[in-house]
Parts: structure tokens; sequence; C-alpha cells
């Protein structure tokens, strides 16, 4: 009798933007290297203020509080009332890593919570952590279809899948596509399910059409935003974020987190408050990615691609020539040094698209427009 197949564990994909690195070889062929416009790392520097105070807090000896420091939690809240004019108690906001830590570990605590749910809603193209983090808590990872605007169709969703659902996602202004969501009708298809809206806010500061949204301007009850000083405040290395809301799951999550040490370092605390207060470097960097934006759009305008202007965001969300989205990210990095990513990394239905992050200085996308258009 032979011996049982031994069981195989969880084996992780590769990470999506490894699948580029034989094309950043060829970008980095080029006299001046390569120009990597493929993720959305800030290349800006961050408020002289800011590196001030994280450098004489004096907060490095100690453990810092899980859920921020009360001074953290003021500022955000401030923040919250001032640029999005929402109200929400410093009680029902929390500190978190960054937010990609939150949103990879967030199902498996909804999970705890609701055992007799097991699925993650998220956008059908869309930033890859969402299902990820469905993933690793051994949830069920739905794509919700999205419209020719690239906002959820919530009327795609199937009635089980909603009975089940833990989360539904929002990602608004989105990654990749740029697209602002209508996020009173989301709270309201939620609410009516009995589904957490967790609304993924990181680059409402960098919104171009029309005033800022949040979806706390339609409530906290059964919703949650939240937000990060990494694009607002090019803080990505510090790794600050918040997530607020709903009181009693805002409670729930800080004590659960507080058990595996999700800690923002004091000093980064101490700084973020200084970021969250000042709103005079956040409308200078808006300039900025909007500039390099319109800078793109007329290189690709040259190469007979129209790209749209993204309602917000920092990233074009660029049609590929004949569909081909890795054929074109290939002559991208052959004929101009510049790597993006495909669209297929943000799911099936980007895959005749590219993403562009609007991340270099100028002059180094003009030294892709003079490499493809020459001049």
């Amino acid at each position: 009798m032979s011996a049982p197949a031994e069981a195989k564990g969880f084996q992780p994909p590769p990470y999506p933007y490894d699948r580029l690195a034989g094309l950043a070889e060829k970008a980095a062929a080029h006299e001046g290297g390569m120009v990597d416009l493929s993720i959305g790392t800030p290349c800006d520097p961050a408020p002289p203020a800011v590196v001030a105070a994280l450098s004489s807090s004096g907060a490095e000896p100690g453990y810092p509080p899980s859920v921020g420091s009360a001074a953290y939690r003021g500022a955000a809240a401030a923040w919250m009332r001032r640029r999005l004019g929402v109200e929400v108690a410093p009680d029902a906001i929390a500190a978190c890593v960054g937010a990609k830590e939150f949103v990879g570990t967030l199902p498996q605590w909804l999970r705890l919570r609701r055992p007799d749910r097991d699925t993650v809603l998220y956008p059908a193209v869309s930033y890859p952590t969402y299902e990820m983090g469905a993933t690793l808590a051994g949830c069920r990872a739905v794509p919700v279809a999205v419209d020719r605007q690239w906002r959820l169709d919530l009327a795609s969703v199937a009635d089980d899948d909603a009975r089940r659902a833990l989360v539904l996602w929002a990602n608004s202004p989105g990654n990749p596509c740029g697209q602002i969501d209508d996020l009173g009708a989301l709270a309201a298809w939620a609410r009516d399910r009995d589904v957490l809206v967790c609304s993924d806010e990181c680059y409402v500061e960098h919104t171009y059409a029309g005033e800022r949204r949040s979806v706390l301007q339609h409530g906290t009850e059964g919703l949650l935003a939240l937000h990060s000083l990494s694009k607002r405040s090019n803080l990505a290395g510090l790794r600050a974020g918040f997530y607020a809301g709903d009181g009693e799951l805002v409670h729930y999550l800080s004590e659960v987190r507080k058990h595996v040490g999700m800690l923002v370092p004091g000093p980064v605390q101490a700084a973020a408050v200084v970021a969250l207060e000042d709103d005079d470097h956040v409308a200078v960097q808006r300039e900025r990615y909007r500039e390099r934006l319109e800078l793109l759009r007329a290189v690709l305008a040259g190469m007979g691609v129209e790209a749209p202007m993204p309602e917000g965001g920092l990233y074009l969300w660029a049609p590929a020539p004949g569909g081909d989205a890795w054929g074109f990210t290939g002559q991208l990095a052959v004929e101009a040094g510049a790597l993006v990513s495909p669209g297929d990394l943000y799911g099936p239905p980007g895959a005749g698209h590219v993403r562009i992050a609007a991340v270099q200085p100028m002059e180094r996308l003009e030294l892709v427009r003079r490499r493809l258009l020459g001049r």
C-alpha cells in the first residue's frame, strides 16, 4: 500500500513587480539609465520640518502605543475635519504601519470576528494586495466587476457572495485607474447587506476632479476609511498610516493588532503629526504630480496613444496599442528606457492597459520624451 501523498502547503506566487526584471535590464542599458515608472515610490523630499521632528522626538527608548499616540490620533482627526469635512472622534481612529500591512491583514482579523463569513470583495482591476490579503486569511477572494469608467459595478455581485462577504474594498481615487467611485452608493449597498466597506483613500489629497471625497462623509456605521502619509507627504519609508470610522470595529481591530505588536515607531508618529498639520507641502506635491501626468500624456500622444487624465492619484492608465500591454511595456523599455507596469498585474480586465507612475522628476521624464520623440 503506497504512502499517502504529502499535502502541499501554501506557495506564494511571484511578487507582481518581480515579473518586470528582464525588462528592467533592457531599460537600464540606455545611456543615462532606466527611468522607473513601474511602482509608486515617491522621489521628492519630505518636508524639512517632518524630518527634523523624526530626529528630535526623544521617543526612541520606549514602546509606542499600538493604537497611536493621542497626538497622532488627534492630528488625524483634525486633518479629516479640515480636509474632508468629516467629524471622527480620536478614539475611533487607530494607527497602522502604513496602509499596505492593513490591507494585507484585515481579512484575517475580520474572519475571527465573523467566522460565518468567508468572502472578500474587491475591485476586479486594483492593487494586488486586496486579493492577496484574502488569500492569506484563507478567505474567498471575489473580484467585483468594474464599468467603463473603472468604477465598481455592484449590480454584478452575486447574492450569495454578498451574503458571505466580510468586507467590500473600495479604492478611490483608484490605483491603477485613477477613478473616483460613488462612495455614498457603496456605503448604502453594503449597509443593506450588513457588509463592511473599507475605503482605501490613500490618494485622496491628489484629487483633480472636484472636491476630495471620503466614505466617512456618509457616516461611520459599518464603514472604515484607510489613509497613509506615503503619497501625501513623501513618507513611504516611514510606514505611517491610520484607519478611522466605525468606533466598535476600530476598537476591536486595535485590540487584536495590539496582541501582535503592530506598532508605528514613536519617532515616526511624532513626524507624522507635523506632516498632518501642514497642508502647504501637499499642495506643492499635488501640482508636481499634475505637471508630470500632463507631460506623460503628451509623450504618449506623440506616439498615437491617448491616455485620459486621472480623476485622482499619480498614475496614467493608458490603453496599449493593439491591446498588447506586455508588448507596449517592452517597447517603452527598449526605445525609451522607461519601465512601466502591464495592466494584468492589477487583474485580468486590465490586460489591455499599462500603468505609468508619475514619480520621477521632470528632467527624467524629459529624457523619456527625447528618447521616444527626439525632442
